[in-house]
């Protein structure tokens, strides 16, 4: 009953959309959606109390009020507005695919932000010059912009979902057979803003720990990997703490978030009630390491750094290019498979600097005075410029300029099996240099203790970043360099 009358919310009986033809061509996320309208209602609150403040004062008090003076309160007074109904949840798709049941929310809240900012200003000023009056006065206006710009919202959001132009982020669900079949798709996608791209059934006939629910777990830490997953979504029984447990500890591995749902028993219980931007809300079991923000910043870190470096460098990368040819013939540069963010295998470059060209199942440690490097190789070795070329990692996205260095596939299969935490060191990208690296750790781990000690400080580095964090690691990398600790 209850997901029969969900459907008819998303898809209303007898209800053809003709405009979504229009929309099929487009794709859009709903999270840009939401951004969407925040901005639209900044700039219809910013425009609305400007000329209706200068056209009040001047009707009303024959006053011309300064552009200036009622822009600044409408972008302040917007500002507001916009951050409290944020908090509210009521920039949700779920809201603006209907917001009638929300209107009178949306305009108490922006009646009081409006009245604040008027009040304040003139508390201020001090004087009845400022334009208080006139911006009160203009309230009507403004929130028929809001309401009318809501329902346009509605429209266009009803559209795209018609047409299937609505996409959310790309979720695995795992879930229990009975709690899966609440869930369509299209509850997925307007309730909480995700596109299922995968779904495992756990079935907990045989046990939680059987080999048939890990199995399926793998395989839903597969195909997130593989379809670029954004997240996982649990849809269990809250009285399942068994499985829960088997669950929460088989995606540690993952660096990806995992958000529990509310289980069939509570959304029956909760109705429509459940369904409000304050009310039905997955709960957070694992967060991701690095915020969208902080995942930003980074990457922008990343992308004018190699840029730069590449610019500055590229005399030495001919050089080298040329003096590894002259020396030994063969390729330039040398390419080996390694394991990057959530486990995910690229294929790394680096200036050759040996005899061999190691990527199997099996691959020797570089170790000092090794007989298979060559003489340019050596030079290459200690001065680090052999390791120049993962620039163009970074620049593709599978490296960071700062990050646990990535080893071998082959030395990866073998110390995850040793080291319990080794798999976290992939809940971000790898890097060209390290927290690991300027503290000494670097080159070849000639014992399990010593590749442990590097994990752990991957790991402090992981859970401790910052902007500034990665500048001092950079920082420290041209110093450590110098040291001639490399071989």
């Amino acid at each position: 009953m209850f997901q029969s009358r969900l459907s008819d919310i998303v898809e209303p009986r007898g209800r053809a959309n003709t405009n979504s033809r229009l929309f099929r061509q487009f794709k859009i996320s709903c999270q840009k959606i939401e951004i969407l309208a925040r901005v639209v209602d900044l700039f219809l609150i910013a425009i609305a109390s400007t000329l209706g403040g200068v056209v009040c004062q001047h009707v009303w008090f024959q006053n011309p009020a300064t552009v200036e003076a009622c822009l600044s309160a409408g972008i302040i007074n917007g500002l507001l507005y916009v951050w409290l109904v944020s908090v509210r949840g009521l920039y949700r798709l779920s809201v603006l695919l209907a917001p009638l049941p929300y209107t009178g929310r949306l305009l108490a809240i922006f009646a009081i932000t409006a009245l604040l900012v008027a009040g304040s200003q003139l508390f201020l000023k001090g004087n009845v010059a400022f334009p208080a009056s006139p911006l009160v006065a203009a309230l009507l206006p403004q929130m028929i912009l809001l309401v009318i710009a809501r329902w346009v919202f509605a429209k266009v959001t009803r559209a795209l979902l018609s047409a299937g132009s609505l996409d959310g982020r790309r979720v695995v669900t795992i879930g229990e057979p009975v709690e899966l079949l609440g869930l369509s798709a299209k509850f997925l996608l307007r309730y909480c803003g995700l596109r299922e791209v995968f779904r495992v059934p756990t079935a907990t006939n045989r046990g939680c720990r059987s080999e048939e629910v890990l199995a399926g777990l793998d395989a839903a830490l597969a195909a997130a990997r593989e379809l670029g997953a954004e997240e996982f979504l649990l849809a269990l029984r809250w009285g399942s703490r068994e499985l829960l447990e088997t669950i929460r500890s088989r995606l540690r591995e993952c660096p990806l978030p995992v958000q529990l749902l509310p289980d069939h028993n509570i959304r029956t219980l909760l109705g429509q009630r459940g369904l409000s931007p304050d009310g039905l809300l997955p709960v957070t079991i694992q967060e991701a390491p690095l915020t969208a923000f902080e995942r930003a910043v980074k990457r922008t870190l990343d992308v004018v750094g190699s840029v730069t470096a590449i610019l500055f460098l590229s005399p030495l990368f001919l050089l080298a290019a040329i003096a590894i040819k002259l020396d030994s013939g063969g390729p330039i540069i040398f390419q080996q498979r390694r394991t990057g963010f959530n486990a995910k295998e690229f294929v790394i470059f680096k200036f050759r600097t040996m005899t061999v060209l190691e990527d199997g199942a099996a691959i020797t440690q570089a170790c000092r005075g090794d007989l298979r490097a060559t003489r340019v190789g050596k030079f290459l070795r200690r001065s680090s410029i052999d390791e120049l070329p993962q620039l163009l990692n970074v620049l593709k996205g599978e490296m960071s300029l700062v990050g646990p260095r990535p080893h071998a596939v082959a030395h990866d299969r073998e110390y995850e099996v040793h080291i319990a935490d080794y798999g976290f060191r992939q809940h971000i990208k790898p890097g060209i240099t390290g927290w690991a690296q300027v503290n000494g750790l670097r080159g070849e781990t000639r014992s399990l203790e010593t590749m442990t000690e590097r994990v752990k400080l991957d790991l402090w580095y992981i859970n401790n970043w910052s902007l500034g964090f990665d500048i001092s690691i950079l920082a420290r990398t041209c110093f450590e360099v110098l040291r001639d600790r490399a071989y």
